[in-house]
C-alpha cells in the first residue's frame, strides 16, 4: 500500500464517523509534502501533524450551510438565543476563507430550520 493510501486507511480509521476527513481525503491524493513540513519545522509528530493538515483541510471545506447549522448548534449550546446566534453568524460569513454572498437573516434561519 502506498503511503497516502495507508494514510487515508489510518485517519479513517482512527476516526470514524467524520465525513469531513472523507470528504478532503477523497479529493486530495496526498498531503505527505506538507505533512512532511510540519514534522521538520514544528514539534508535531507526523500522526498530530497529519491531523492538524486534515483539520484545517476540512474546516475550508466546510459548506456555507454547513457552517451556519454548526455555528447555530455551537452558539445555541452556549447559550445564545437565536436572535443573537443569527446575528453573530451574519457577521462571521464575510470573514470566511471565501466568504459567500451575503444572506439575510430569514435565508439563515432557513438553512438551521429548512
Amino acid at each position: 500500500m502506498e503511503p497516502s493510501a495507508r494514510f487515508r486507511a489510518e485517519i479513517l480509521r482512527r476516526h470514524p464517523g467524520t465525513p469531513q476527513y472523507s470528504r478532503v481525503l477523497e479529493r486530495r491524493s496526498s498531503h505527505d509534502d506538507l505533512i512532511d513540513h510540519l514534522v521538520r519545522s514544528t514539534a508535531l509528530q507526523r500522526g498530530e501533524a497529519a491531523r492538524v493538515v486534515l483539520d484545517v483541510l476540512a474546516y475550508f471545506d466546510e459548506s456555507t450551510e454547513d457552517f451556519v447549522r454548526r455555528r447555530h448548534r455551537e452558539l445555541q449550546s452556549g447559550g445564545a438565543v437565536n436572535a443573537e446566534i443569527f446575528e453573530r453568524i451574519a457577521a462571521e460569513l464575510p470573514h470566511r476563507a471565501v466568504a459567500p454572498p451575503e444572506l439575510s437573516l430569514r435565508q439563515l434561519r432557513r438553512i438551521v430550520y429548512g
